[in-house]
């Protein structure tokens, strides 16, 4: 247990000072309005590169992406089927649906569903 311990303090503080040492060796402190600016095939862009980005957008899409994600959990458990009973593996696929309908039931309860306000 204590060599686990000291080998991993050891890893630890090595790769700290390594980012360290190459956070101190990178910086660059040079720039201009030319690096700066957006470049849009080396022309001056003809609009403002800053433009306000949809919040509720991006909630969604951020969303969307978790519960993608979730359903491609649920692809392991089909070969679960092979391993597990009928009874476990309706409990297993129970469970695991219960969990992201709380999650749909907790974001249409905080109104981050509601396109339109």
């Amino acid at each position: 247990m204590l060599m686990i311990f000291s080998m991993s303090l050891i890893l630890m503080s090595l790769s700290s000072l390594i980012m360290s040492l190459t956070s101190l060796i990178s910086k660059k402190t040079f720039s201009d309005r030319e690096k700066n600016s957006p470049f849009e095939c080396g022309f001056d862009p003809k609009m403002s590169a800053r433009t306000p980005f949809s919040l509720h957008f991006f909630l969604i899409a951020v969303i969307f992406l978790i519960f993608d994600v979730e359903i491609t959990l649920l692809f392991p458990i089909l070969i679960l089927m092979k391993t597990l009973n009928v009874l476990q593996f309706f409990m297993l696929m129970l469970f695991f649906i219960i969990i992201l309908l709380v999650g749909v039931y907790h974001e249409w309860n905080q109104g981050a569903l509601t396109w339109a306000k």
